[in-house]
């Protein structure tokens, strides 16, 4: 992508309402004016909240939010000339449940508040294969526990790969760790059972992955 073109997403995403993106000082500084607020100040509504964390181009978080009306979404990335596009399709097609948060994962307990999200989706993670890589990996000890800690009690967490290392490695430290695993499938459009909003929603790389005959694989479960 071009700078200019970067440029002029990163300028458009600051005409869209459904943008939200707060300066570091005010992250680390606990001084974010949403956390904890999220339904009452930007929905307007007290629907479930949905986060979908590096969310790319915003696809997989606005195919969400066309399915369920009934909930609120949040597509979080550090890179907002990527998931301008998502954006941009919310706007264009009057979807307000879903917003886009413009922010680093490490961060996201500094974004809400104990208990005020009901449900983590983690679509298509670099899996970090190099052991050096293990403190990045989306779903090690250390992001869980960030995680634990916006999740309501009986919060959910979703993980979508075609990696089958992080598959593996999330498997195994969830069921090393005593956590609870709902649902793990290892090829979901090769078996019989897999829930609809995984197999129904598709983004482009995902089709990618598809086209290759590329396995791709879900974990559903929830933190202890």
């Amino acid at each position: 992508m071009g700078s200019k073109n970067k440029l002029k997403r990163f300028r458009e995403n600051e005409t869209f309402a459904n943008v939200i993106q707060p300066n570091r000082d005010e992250v680390i500084s606990n001084t974010f004016q949403l956390k904890g607020k999220w339904n009452s100040e930007y929905f307007k509504n007290e629907n479930p909240i949905v986060l979908e964390l590096g969310c790319g181009k915003g696809e997989y978080s606005v195919a969400l939010g066309e399915k369920f009306p009934e909930k609120n979404f949040v597509g979080v990335d550090i890179k907002g000339a990527r998931f301008w596009r998502g954006a941009k399709t919310a706007v264009e097609n009057g979807i307000s449940n879903v917003a886009f948060l413009r922010t680093q994962i490490e961060l996201i307990d500094k974004l809400f508040a104990e208990g005020e999200v009901s449900e983590i989706w983690i679509t298509f993670p670099d899996p970090q294969i190099k052991y050096k890589r293990t403190k990045h990996r989306m779903t090690n000890m250390e992001f869980l526990a960030r995680y634990k800690k916006i999740l309501a009690s009986d919060g959910i967490v979703h993980l979508k790969t075609d990696s089958e290392f992080m598959h593996g490695y999330t498997l195994g430290l969830l069921h090393g760790q005593g956590h609870e695993v709902l649902y793990a499938n290892h090829n979901i459009y090769r078996n019989e059972g897999a829930p609809e909003e995984v197999t129904g929603i598709q983004t482009f790389y995902e089709s990618h992955y598809l086209e290759q005959d590329k396995p791709i694989t879900y974990i559903r479960f929830k933190i202890k």
